[in-house]
């Protein structure tokens, strides 16, 4: 074929013009699996599919065979955890025998739930979302997931370990005012004084003896009384009156008191019956008062008497800020600390049988802690100090490391005698915390 323009014959025999083409070094091409079109299907998406367990053949293989293997050994699709470049992970229970290593990948333990096609990243396990640990929809049903949740949150106050449990009724003890050998001494003083004085009445008709012990008797009697109902106050008054102290002077080991505004630690509290939150310290008490036929709401509990039937109060660690100097301080009142507490609490509700049908809160609170309410006449009383309260608090300072705390005094602290109050000395006990109603909150009309 004579032409001065060259020409040459391609493979399939047609002949073109121009000279052919030197044959290029091909670059070396990496196996891969092409990504087929799926239209929307995740039954074709490759490992998306295995996110779902559905179980897909794939069309071609990419990678080396295992050597010694006979054929290609072929890796069943399973569900399970993928690895961060979004293969599955291999796990085995062991080493493996012979010279093999299997394709085939070793699951062990349930399956793990199929989650919601939401994209939604979520931090936490998967029972902190709308499905529970073994992966089933998590049941909601209003007032009795509310009543599960309280009594949980009423358990982790009772055991957790940052939260003091208080079981003193109040701060104040008649019985610590004077030692034990003290009073039992004047029990047999009295005693002995009334033998010998109606003795004497009866051998020589004189009553002077006897009209003396029971002057000095009914003395005694009434300042007792005196300072069984008065003697909290004579202690509140104490700390009232106690100095402030300012904590950019005051050295370690030193007893001060200390007042300014309370912040929450890590462990904020929340109130039992009004859900007040952010608190670091709480008190929910419930009185019943006993007539003459009623039901005792304690051992001790005498009649025409309010009694205490039930009670929940919590401290945690907390930090206040001084205002004398301005310095923020530590207030050891949790982990078991050794708590005085002076707070006031405010009557939240009055029951009685005719009208405890209509306080569904009330009764509610009741049916949590599993206390009965048939026929009786009761007060619930509930006392806090919420984080931006004022407070004041009695106790050591301790400075460790730069970090300047309250802890409780190694011993008790005399509160002296009020001569003018005709209160008699009682010991506090532990780190004091005083705080002033500030709920302003009324009874709840029933």
């Amino acid at each position: 074929m004579g032409s001065r323009f060259p020409s040459h014959q391609l493979s399939n025999g047609l002949y073109v013009s121009g000279r052919p083409e030197q044959p290029k070094e091909k670059a070396p091409t990496i196996c891969s699996n092409v990504m087929p079109y799926t239209g929307g299907d995740i039954k074709k998406s490759g490992e998306l599919g295995k996110m779902f367990d559905l179980h897909v053949e794939k069309s071609r293989k990419s990678g080396p065979l295992v050597p010694g293997a006979g054929g290609s050994a072929r890796a069943k699709s399973n569900s399970g955890p993928l690895n961060k470049h979004g293969e599955p992970t291999k796990r085995s229970s062991g080493p493996q025998s012979g010279g093999v290593t299997p394709m085939a990948r070793q699951n062990s333990g349930p399956l793990p739930p199929v989650l919601p096609t939401t994209g939604l990243i979520t931090s936490g396990p998967i029972s902190s979302g709308p499905l529970n640990s073994s992966g089933a929809p998590r049941k909601v049903s209003g007032p009795l997931d509310s009543a599960a949740s309280m009594k949980i949150r009423a358990t982790s106050f009772a055991h957790n370990q940052a939260v003091t449990n208080l079981n003193t009724e109040d701060g104040y003890s008649i019985q610590g005012s004077f030692p034990k050998p003290i009073l039992w001494a004047v029990i047999l003083l009295f005693v002995m004084g009334f033998i010998a004085g109606g003795f004497i009445l009866g051998a020589v008709h004189n009553a002077i003896l006897l009209i003396v012990v029971v002057v000095i008797f009914g003395f005694v009697a009434a300042l007792l009384i005196w300072n069984a109902c008065w003697g909290r106050r004579g202690a509140i008054g104490f700390i009232n009156c106690y100095p402030d102290a300012d904590l950019r002077t005051a050295k370690d080991g030193q007893y001060v008191k200390v007042t300014g505004v309370v912040t929450c630690g890590n462990f904020p509290l929340e109130s039992s019956f009004q859900r007040v939150p952010r608190c670091v310290y709480t008190s929910t008490t419930l009185f019943e008062y006993r007539g003459w036929d009623s039901k005792a709401a304690n051992t001790e509990h005498r009649r025409f008497t309010w009694g205490l039937r039930a009670m929940e109060r919590h401290a945690v660690d907390f930090y206040i800020s001084d205002f004398q100097s301005g310095l923020r301080a530590l207030v050891k009142t949790g982990y078991g600390a050794r708590v005085t507490p002076y707070v006031d609490e405010s009557v939240i509700i009055d029951i009685n049988p005719d009208n405890k049908d209509m306080s569904p809160e009330f009764l509610r609170w009741l049916r949590e802690r599993n206390l009965s309410s048939d026929d009786r006449i009761m007060r619930l009383k509930e006392g806090y100090i919420k984080e931006g309260s004022t407070v004041s608090v009695m106790g050591v300072v301790q400075r460790n490391d730069n970090v300047l705390m309250i802890v409780p005094p190694s011993e008790p602290i005399s509160t002296g005698c009020q001569w003018a109050k005709c209160v008699l000395p009682t010991n506090i006990d532990g780190l004091v915390l005083r705080c002033e109603d500030t709920s302003n909150i009324d009874v709840i009309p029933v």
